[in-house]
C-alpha cells in the first residue's frame, strides 16, 4: 500500500503557483501595508490620550512602549477621521494578501530539520511570532470593526501589545528577508528563474498549473479591491457610504431627520433610565478648584451657546459627516469652577449610563481650551435625541468617538 506523504516531506507539497518571486511580490506589498498600519493603529492609541490615567488608560504598565505618546490635537476636526479610516479600511483591504502570503510559505513551517543553525533557529522563532502576531491582530482588529468581542479581556491592551510583539517580529523578519525578496524581483528570467527551482519554496514534482502566478497575483488583487470597494465607503459622505456593504454602520443612513446619523449604542443597550434624563430630574454638576455648580438644562440655555461643525470618527473606522453642534463651550464651564480664559486644564467627564466601557473619559487641556469642543445640547438645530445623549453630550473636534461622552451627568475639572 501507498504511505501517505506527510507535510514535512518537500513532495506534499504540489503547487506549481508557489516560489520566491511570488512570495516576494506579497511580501514587499505587505511590507508598505503593514507599516502603515502600525504607524496609524499608534495613532490611534495616543488619539485616546492614554496619559490620562487611570481613565484612559487601556494599557496597563506600557511602560518604554509609551514613549510617543503626546497630546492629540483638535486640528484638523478630520484628523481622527482620516487616520483611523486609513487604518480599518487597509487593514480589511490586505487580508487577502496576508492570507496568500501566509499559504505560499507554508512548507517552510513543515521543513526538517526544524533548526540548523542559531541564525536559523532565531529566524525560525521570528517567523512564529510573524504568523502568530499577523493573525492574532488581524482577527481581533475584524472582530473589533464588527462588533464581536469574542475574546477574553479588553480590546485594546490586546491589540496594542499584540501589535508591537507582532511589529518586532515582522521587522527582524524583513531585516533578513527583504534584501532576498528584492534579488527575487529582479531576476526574473534567466540564472535567476535556474536559482527558483532550487529554493524549498518550489515543488519538486508540481501538479500541472491550473492558473499563473501573474494570474494568482490578479486573483488576490482582485480579492482586496472587492473588500477596499465594500469597506471605504464607510468613511466617506455622500452616496459611496452606501457601497460600505462589509462596514457596520455603513449602507444608507439610519432614521430620518436631524439626528438621522450613525450611533454607537443606543439609550436602552448602556441602560439608560429616562426618568434620570428629565428636566425635573437631570442636573449637570461641574466641580473645580473646590466649587460645585449644579445647572439644569433650562440654566445651561442661558448660557451663551456656541455652534461648530464636526463629525464623529468612531475606532471601528466609521465616520459621520459634519453635523452641526449646538451647546456651551468646555471653556466657559470651567470659568463656572474658578478657572480664567485660556487657564482650563484637563476634565473628567462622567456619564449615566451603566453598560459598556468608557462610562467615564478624561480629555486634555488643550481640547477643553479648543472653542469648537463643546456641551452640545443640540444637533442640526433640534435637540439632542436619547439615542445622540439627550439632554447633553460632548463633543470634540478630532477625538474618538469614545471621547465624546453621551448622556452627560458631571464635569470635574483639574489636573488629571
Amino acid at each position: 500500500m501507498h504511505k501517505p506523504e506527510l507535510p514535512t516531506s518537500p513532495t506534499f507539497w504540489r503547487s506549481s503557483v508557489r516560489g520566491p518571486w511570488f512570495t516576494s511580490v506579497l511580501g514587499v506589498v505587505l511590507l508598505g501595508g503593514i507599516t502603515v498600519l502600525f504607524v496609524t493603529g499608534l495613532l490611534s492609541y495616543a488619539a485616546y490620550n492614554p496619559n490620562l490615567s487611570p481613565v484612559n488608560d487601556m494599557t496597563p504598565d506600557k511602560g518604554l512602549l509609551g514613549f510617543y505618546l503626546f497630546s492629540w490635537p483638535t486640528t484638523p476636526r478630520w484628523l481622527y477621521r482620516l487616520t483611523q479610516g486609513v487604518h480599518v479600511t487597509l487593514g480589511i483591504t490586505l487580508i487577502p494578501v496576508l492570507l496568500a502570503k501566509l499559504w505560499s510559505v507554508v512548507p517552510k513551517l513543515f521543513t526538517l530539520p526544524p533548526v540548523r543553525s542559531l541564525a536559523h533557529g532565531l529566524e525560525r522563532v521570528s517567523l512564529l511570532l510573524l504568523v502568530g502576531g499577523a493573525l492574532f491582530e488581524f482577527t481581533t482588529g475584524v472582530l473589533n470593526v464588527q462588533l464581536d468581542y469574542l475574546f477574553p479581556g479588553s480590546f485594546y491592551p490586546l491589540h496594542f501589545y499584540g501589535a508591537w510583539v507582532f511589529f518586532a517580529a515582522f521587522v527582524a523578519h524583513a531585516v533578513l528577508r527583504v534584501p532576498m525578496a528584492l534579488r527575487n524581483l529582479r531576476h526574473l528570467r534567466g540564472e535567476g528563474q535556474r536559482r527558483e527551482t532550487e529554493d524549498e519554496l518550489v515543488a519538486p514534482d508540481p501538479d500541472p498549473p491550473t492558473v499563473s502566478r501573474r494570474g494568482a497575483l490578479g486573483f488576490v488583487g482582485g480579492g482586496s479591491l472587492v473588500l477596499f470597494a465594500t469597506t471605504a465607503g464607510h468613511s466617506f459622505d455622500g452616496p459611496l457610504r452606501e457601497t460600505a456593504v462589509l462596514a457596520p454602520h455603513g449602507g444608507p443612513e439610519p432614521g430620518s431627520g436631524p439626528g438621522g446619523f450613525q450611533i454607537n449604542k443606543t439609550a436602552a443597550v448602556v441602560g439608560i433610565d429616562m426618568r434620570e434624563t428629565s428636566e425635573e430630574a437631570w442636573r449637570l454638576v461641574v466641580e473645580g478648584r473646590g466649587r460645585t455648580v449644579r445647572l439644569s438644562r433650562d440654566e445651561l440655555l442661558e448660557l451663551p451657546l456656541r455652534s461648530a461643525a464636526l463629525p464623529i470618527a468612531c475606532v471601528e473606522g466609521w465616520s459621520t459627516s459634519d453635523q452641526w453642534w449646538r451647546g456651551v463651550p468646555l471653556r466657559d464651564l470651567a470659568r463656572l469652577v474658578g478657572y480664567e480664559e485660556g487657564a482650563a486644564p484637563d476634565v473628567l467627564v462622567e456619564s449615566l449610563q451603566r453598560h459598556g466601557a468608557f462610562r467615564h473619559a478624561a480629555l486634555r487641556y488643550n481640547q477643553v481650551r479648543d472653542p469648537r469642543s463643546l456641551l452640545a445640547l443640540f444637533v442640526n438645530g433640534e435637540d439632542l435625541t436619547p439615542d445622540h445623549g439627550y439632554p447633553a453630550r460632548i463633543i470634540v473636534p478630532a477625538a474618538p468617538g469614545v471621547l465624546n461622552t453621551k448622556w452627560v451627568a458631571r464635569m470635574t475639572f483639574g489636573d488629571l
